[in-house]
Order: C-alpha cells, then structure tokens, then sequence
C-alpha cells in the first residue's frame, strides 16, 4: 500500500493478522527512508530495540495518548529535517577500502558487489567512512545516528555495527574495514588489518 501513496509517513502496528508489523518494517526498509513509529501492546525493552534496529524511527506502546503521538511524529520529521544534507553538497560519491557511497542516491556498493542496507545502516557507514580513523563511541554514534532519547543503551549500534560487517566486509569475523577499538568504540580505517 504504501508504494502506490508514498506517505510522508507510516504508523504501523506490531499486532496486524496475517503479517506481524517487523517483517512489514523490514520490507519498507530495503525500499524505502520513509519514516516508520511502531505501536505495539508490547512495552517489554526487547521488542523496542528490535524495532529500531530493523529501522523504525520511534516505537510506542499501547494504550498511549493520543497528544503524545502527535509529539512523537513531529519529533520524528524534526530529526529529519536538522539530518538533511544541504543541497548544495557536492560530494555525491565516497570511496574507501573497496566500498562506493552514493550520497545522493544512497547506494552502497563493497568491492564490487551492490549492497542493500537499511536506512540507519547508511548513516552508521556514511558517518564512519568520512571520519576514517576517527573512534567513535558507542553512547555517540548513538547521539549522531539515532533519536538522543534512547541513549544510554547501546545494543542497536552493535547490533548495526555487525550486520554492517556482514555485509560489507569480505571476511565479518575478521574486519578489515570496520574496527572495534575495545574498551571506547569503533572506527573505519581500510588501513588496519586486523
């Protein structure tokens, strides 16, 4: 359905018959950046990290007011207006130890081989490929990529840090691209092996 509307954007329910709301999720994701808020019966931590790990934009559970939500999706267009690139960049494509970004069209490809990757993935791998070795933190790739509400907990970004890998790395158990600097974060550095 919303490939023939093009909404601005998409409430979706965890609970629907036939298709449960994350394997919807999933499907606009590898097509589509519009933004995704969950609703769900379910309020238990689990469940709300799975939902923005498959890349929705925010996640509520029910019964919830209905002012709340109204904040919730203006909060969610305003984070995606403030992460806008100017329209006069001019850097369209970034290249770096075998992977091609195309910012404009947000294609990904890892030595020579197109790339499929969610929404939050792009902007996990766009931030670190123009920092190369630059470490950054889990609590701020948190702050950069996801809504600063749910800082504080970290699994989404390693959870996206890994999917990242097996995607883009030749060999994800030994990365030669995305590094864990153990104790502090992660970094992008095509000149690390190892």
């Amino acid at each position: 359905v919303w490939r023939k509307h093009h909404p601005d954007l998409i409430i979706l329910d965890l609970m629907m018959p036939r298709v449960d709301g994350w394997r919807v999720c999933e499907t606009i994701r590898t097509e589509d950046e519009t933004p995704i808020l969950m609703l769900t019966a379910k309020s238990e931590d689990y469940d709300r990290l799975f939902g923005l790990t498959i890349g929705a934009n925010d996640y509520m559970s029910k019964p919830f007011n209905p002012q709340e939500l109204v904040l919730r999706v203006k909060s969610i267009f305003r984070l995606i207006d403030s992460s806008k690139p100017p329209s006069t960049e001019k850097r369209e494509t970034i290249e770096s130890g075998g992977v091609v970004l195309i910012t404009t069209t947000r294609e990904v490809t890892a030595h020579g081989t197109s790339v499929k990757l969610t929404v939050k993935e792009f902007d996990l791998l766009l931030l670190l490929v123009t920092h190369p070795k630059q470490v950054f933190s889990r609590s701020q790739l948190l702050h950069q990529i996801w809504d600063t509400a749910y800082d504080g907990d970290t699994t989404t970004v390693t959870v996206h840090l890994r999917r990242l890998r097996e995607k883009i790395e030749k060999d994800a158990s030994n990365p030669e691209l995305l590094h864990t600097v153990w104790g502090i974060g992660y970094k992008f550095d095509p000149g690390e092996s190892g």
